[in-house]
């Protein structure tokens, strides 16, 4: 199975051509005011359309609302729904139910317990994302796009039921080591190419992609 590789948090047209060119399967829209990727619904469409046919366009969301969703499907479209907040289980189904988008659920890991729930998703979801936890005594870390990672030991040959991407902490250092280690059939970067928090860099995505690449 080829390598998914997804770029995420952009916010302009320059660094969504470029990781189109550079071979991006997936690219990523925030909707999440706390983060410095966020971007509006008609941002985001405008962006998409620089994508669309090209790759993957997931709109990533924090425990979101009906009313949310509806506004950001609505407008921009997506081809996924990626939950990267703490939605249960039954959330996510009637998220998948309601709407008839494909959903990646996102787990944050740092210790092999927080594997656990992984069963308890699997016949909901389309895909997992695997992404470092927040530091708890770290007041403004957000859910993803730390720049941490985790023990990529724990995922190493894991095999979840569905196709997964690993994520957090990843950069065009380190990311074909983390693909051998783990094995995961994706990688997902967003911190890991950005000059400063919520600027993308076209180099580093290119690099970032080749990195990927190199690994198979």
């Amino acid at each position: 199975m080829a390598l998914l590789v997804k770029i995420c948090g952009l916010s302009t047209p320059e660094t969504v051509a470029t990781a189109v060119a550079a071979g991006a399967d997936m690219v990523g829209f925030m909707f999440y005011p706390r983060s410095p990727r966020n971007v509006s619904v008609e941002t985001s469409a405008a962006l998409a359309d620089l994508a669309r046919g090209r790759a993957t366009i997931v709109a990533v969301m924090v425990d979101p609302t009906d009313e949310a969703l509806e506004t950001i499907t609505a407008g921009l479209k997506p081809d996924l729904l990626q939950l990267h907040g703490s939605e249960s289980a039954e959330r996510v189904s009637e998220i998948r139910q309601r709407f008839g988008i494909p959903v990646m659920k996102v787990l944050a890991i740092a210790t092999a317990q927080d594997l656990a729930p992984i069963p308890e998703y699997a016949g909901l979801v389309d895909s997992f994302l695997f992404d470092a936890k927040p530091s708890p005594s770290t007041a403004h870390s957000l859910p993803g796009g730390n720049g941490i990672s985790f023990d990529w030991r724990l995922v190493k040959g894991l095999e979840p039921g569905k196709p997964a991407l690993l994520s957090g902490g990843l950069n065009a250092s380190n990311v074909a080591d983390a693909i051998r280690l783990t094995g995961m059939g994706g990688v997902d970067v967003s911190s890991g190419v950005e000059s400063r928090p919520g600027e993308k860099d076209p180099a580093m995505i290119e690099a970032f992609i080749a990195a990927a690449r190199s690994a198979l």
